[in-house]
């Protein structure tokens, strides 16, 4: 057992393999160590985030060193038996790979049932384990751009299915309709950690209807509607003109739910997400808008009152002739102050003199329906409501009686925003690890010693980043295991990419260290063309590593 350094807030502790993860997952799962939060298991590690100021590493290492790890009975939850026709473009290349036939892979992966290990990639995704020992087989090569939703696949000993279309390196043996993530269904994800699975052939391409066992009908089939998005027009609201490049609805996101595979995700700068509420007199945690590079257009339906902090943009509000019997005319406003707008009257955000990403509130926030307790778009995992479209009409609440706006005593944006463009070089703090181990001491150096570009492919998963290579010294493949905000992945191609907020919520790369909590804000107010370089700061705060040998710094 091994405890690595992940972040200021997550430890990752590195077990001997996968049932050995999910005792301790249980464990700590039924019986939480004080201070600690989510769990998200992997295919031999947990990861664990916590509250510094409740409680410390060597104190989480102490509370796990004594859990009895030999109690968990493999295979006792609910049996779901997936019919699955057995169509796959790779199931011919299976074969030939394990020296089978065609139909011997099918008996073989229909005849032992597989336990839900744990999650992660996309919502609604399982790595299945403990099929037939003879399905072993790599992932492809070259990774697909496109598989559909509904592919069964493998790689390594896992098996799983696709619940979107997505991008992916599996070897796919069959399709399956059954619907692996559902939000209409009280359970959204099908299958949850614990389960047990089973797959079933449909011959002749017959139809089948998935199985649950011990279960209630939250497995069953139904269709839902986007959730989150406005669908009617609505008199008291903002009306947008123009979206501009790209606006999403954005809040402090979905803590909660790793156990289904979904990551929080939430604004990238909650800093000003929380200026631009307090500005307007909203609770802190509410949805407002998240512009990036600005250029939204909008229209008051009603009175309303907003606030736009973050990125500094141009702000202009125009009147039309005879809006209060007056003729047209225009005005500007400041960011980082609470202002009315009028009902019929416009506001265009123009382009921001430094950052990416503005944050626009509304007093009485938006009248819309949470997709698991949250408004925030995931773009990656397909959550929330859909990005913001001209003539779409955003309904406001009506404000609750009493609620003022709120001086803020300095800019309500991150540090050093203003200064942020695509000529800054910004410094970033980084804690070394989890697989620092996995590069050569020169890399580590290449790492913090050189600046990085951010890259024009950068969005809200994560910033892709240029520079000098970062080179391995350990040639396998790591397996699955939970990732944070921050995390800086080394793929192959040795290129760094740091996860921002809707980033995997597992990944099987590398991990050289990950940006500090305090910092994440202004990573994610980085423009294309800017320059990071790498501050590493101390694993652990007030924690003797030489009191815990098994911590690797």
């Amino acid at each position: 057992m091994r405890f690595l350094p992940v972040r200021d807030d997550a430890l990752l502790i590195e077990l001997d393999d996968l049932p050995t993860t999910l005792a301790l997952f249980d464990s700590l799962s039924s019986d939480p160590i004080t201070g600690t939060g989510e769990l998200i298991p992997g295919a031999r590690t947990l990861l664990v985030f916590y509250r510094p100021s409740a409680v410390t590493p060597e104190q989480i290492v102490r509370a796990v060193r004594t859990r009895d790890l030999d109690g968990r009975v493999a295979g006792e939850g609910t049996l779901i038996e997936i019919p699955v026709t057995y169509d796959g473009e790779d199931l011919g290349e299976v074969a030939g790979l394990l020296g089978l036939s065609a139909d011997e892979v099918v008996r073989l992966h229909t005849g032992q049932d597989y336990a839900v290990g744990f999650t992660g990639f996309a919502p609604g995704f399982a790595y299945l384990s403990g099929g037939h020992p003879a399905l072993d087989v790599p992932r492809r090569s070259s990774p697909r751009t496109r598989i559909p939703a509904g592919s069964v696949a493998l790689a390594g000993t896992f098996s799983g299915v696709y619940p979107r279309e997505s991008p992916g390196g599996w070897q796919l043996i069959g399709t399956t309709e059954a619907r692996m993530w559902n939000l209409s269904r009280e359970r959204p994800a099908l299958l949850l950690p614990g389960d047990r699975v089973r797959f079933v052939e449909v011959s002749g391409g017959g139809r089948a209807a998935v199985s649950v066992s011990a279960a209630s009908d939250s497995a069953g089939e139904s269709s839902s509607a986007p959730a989150g998005t406005p669908t009617a027009e609505a008199e008291h609201g903002l009306e947008i003109l123009d979206p501009g490049m790209l606006t999403l609805l954005q809040d402090l996101g979905r803590p909660g739910y790793a156990s289904m595979g979904v990551s929080t995700s939430g604004a990238l700068d909650p800093v000003s997400l929380r200026a631009a509420n307090r500005l307007v007199g909203n609770p802190s945690r509410e949805a407002a808008l998240e512009l990036t590079f600005g250029r939204l257009r909008l229209r008051a339906r009603g009175e309303q009152v907003l606030a736009v902090t973050g990125a500094p943009v141009p702000l202009t509000i125009s009147t039309p002739a005879g809006a209060d019997g007056g003729s047209a005319r225009t005005r500007s406003v400041a960011v980082g102050g609470p202002f009315a707008l009028g009902a019929g009257e416009e506001l265009v955000l123009g382009r921001p003199t430094s950052g990416l990403r503005s944050y626009l509130a509304v007093r009485g926030g938006f009248a819309l329906d949470p997709v698991l307790g949250s408004l925030s778009t995931d773009v990656l995992a397909g959550l929330g409501p859909a990005p913001v479209t001209a003539g779409a009409v955003l309904p406001v609440c009506t404000p609750a009686s009493g609620i003022r706006a709120v001086a803020l005593p300095g800019p309500p944006t991150v540090d050093a925003v203003d200064a942020v463009d695509a000529s800054t070089e910004v410094v970033l703090d980084v804690i070394l690890g989890p697989r620092t181990d996995w590069f050569s001491a020169d890399a580590v150096d290449a790492l913090t010693g050189q600046s990085w570009l951010v890259s024009a492919r950068s969005n809200r998963v994560g910033l892709r980043l240029e520079g000098e290579p970062l080179t391995r010294v350990v040639g396998a493949e790591l397996p699955s295991e939970g990732t944070v905000s921050g995390a800086i992945q080394i793929p192959p191609n040795g290129q760094p990419v740091l996860f921002l907020a809707d980033h995997p919520l597992t990944g099987g790369y590398p991990v050289i260290g990950a940006v500090a909590t305090h910092h994440l804000p202004l990573a994610g107010q980085l423009p294309p063309g800017a320059r990071i370089r790498f501050r590493p700061i101390g694993p652990f705060a007030a924690y003797s590593l030489a009191d815990n040998p098994e911590v690797t710094p």
